[in-house]
């Protein structure tokens, strides 16, 4: 890559006389004006052409593998501080270049990382704080991670480690556990690494926590990921896991978010949500807030596929599933015009499953119009 853009100095309409110079060589050359074709006739010094076109030199397999055994070693004599200069300059290497990233996995060295991570978490973390923070920081910009770096990431010490970045007070390991995390969870086919974080009051306190006082746009969307997976864990876990996110407020949480989310931000609040109305307790508090049919209903067909079918399978879900015997969730839903809306959406096309949940919902919304149009006549009339 190149070093730094200097911008091009803006050209003289004619070209002034230079004073006589003294340097010699290089230093002539270098500072020896150029001008462009007479056409534009832009002026600006030799020296920014050199400058521009220095190239960085490529890291080599060779010096990657050196670094890698050199990380083994720290980690066998427990060398934090060795270990975090070694790690350090496998970080800058990987923000120099793709080309050096590539090297970086190529040989291996995520693995590398992910096994010296788990090996100084197993100690105090305390002490080891500083070298584990280096690895974390560096990891992420090694995304996406498999296979055995996977493996050391989700054992017991090195979760345990990311829940205690997780908790501190530093906005940057809060940041870089949480999009560690999402890595895990995302990845994870046996549930153990997401029944880890289901089952640790600290991580749930800490990822609603990031929902509530955000620190970035991307610590809020890894976090919606990591709680989406956690809540769409076995069944076993999931409905108590639920009712702590709802009693904590996480739904209250999510439909201000969504009042005016980005795409991104909104597709995975909804999901949230989805999973949330899975169960009784979810749908029940869901029900209660004013701002629950508005928001989702105005989703529909305004975000993007992902977000429209998100929307209708919580609509379908709240209103399908409704203990209350008035089933004010219909009238609700007719209000805020769901009924137009579900019109349009069979209309223009969407998922099989999607059409399957939007017209049962149609039919069963025509039922209670009649109700809707008594409560309108009656508001009219007072």
């Amino acid at each position: 890559m190149i070093r730094s853009w200097r911008r091009l100095r803006a050209g003289r309409h004619a070209r002034k006389e230079q004073p006589a110079r003294r340097e010699t060589g290089a230093s002539l050359i270098e500072k020896d004006p150029v001008t462009t074709t007479p056409r534009n006739r832009i002026t600006y010094d030799r020296v920014n052409i050199l400058i521009e076109n220095e190239r960085i030199i490529p890291v080599r397999s060779v010096e990657v593998l050196e670094i890698n055994s050199k990380i083994k070693t720290a980690c066998e004599t427990q060398d934090q501080v060795g270990c975090k200069d070694l790690v350090a300059k496998i970080k800058e290497w990987a923000k120099e270049s793709e080309s050096n990233k590539s090297c970086i996995v190529d040989n291996a060295t995520v693995s590398v990382l992910a096994a010296a991570f788990e090996s100084f978490s197993k100690t105090c973390l305390d002490e080891n704080v500083s070298v584990l923070e280096e690895i974390l920081s560096t990891l992420i910009l090694l995304f996406p991670l498999e296979g055995e770096a996977l493996t050391h990431l989700g054992s017991v010490s090195s979760m345990g480690c990311m829940i205690w970045f997780l908790n501190s007070g530093d906005l940057s390991r809060r940041r870089n556990a949480v999009l560690l995390l999402t890595e895990l969870v995302s990845s994870d086919s046996d549930q153990r690494k997401v029944n880890v974080l289901s089952e640790n009051e600290g991580a749930i306190e800490a990822l609603f926590k990031l929902i509530e006082e955000p620190i970035s746009s991307t610590a809020t969307k890894a976090a919606l990921v990591v709680i989406y997976h956690t809540i769409a864990s076995s069944a076993s876990v999931n409905d108590k896991l639920i009712q702590k996110f709802v009693d904590m407020g996480l739904v209250s949480l999510l439909l201000e978010m969504l009042v005016d989310a980005q795409r991104s931000v909104c597709e995975k609040a909804l999901s949230v949500l989805d999973g949330i109305c899975s169960t009784d307790y979810g749908r029940e508090n869901a029900n209660d807030k004013p701002l629950t049919m508005p928001v989702v209903v105005k989703k529909i067909l305004r975000v993007s596929e992902l977000a429209t079918e998100l929307s209708v399978s919580i609509l379908w879900k709240l209103c399908m599933n409704e203990k209350r015997e008035e089933k004010t969730a219909f009238v609700e839903a007719l209000q805020v015009g769901a009924f137009q809306k579900l019109l349009v959406l069979l209309q223009v096309g969407c998922a099989e499953r999607t059409k399957e949940k939007a017209s049962e919902a149609l039919k069963l919304m025509n039922l209670h119009r009649d109700r809707l149009e008594c409560v309108d006549g009656w508001k009219k009339g007072l």
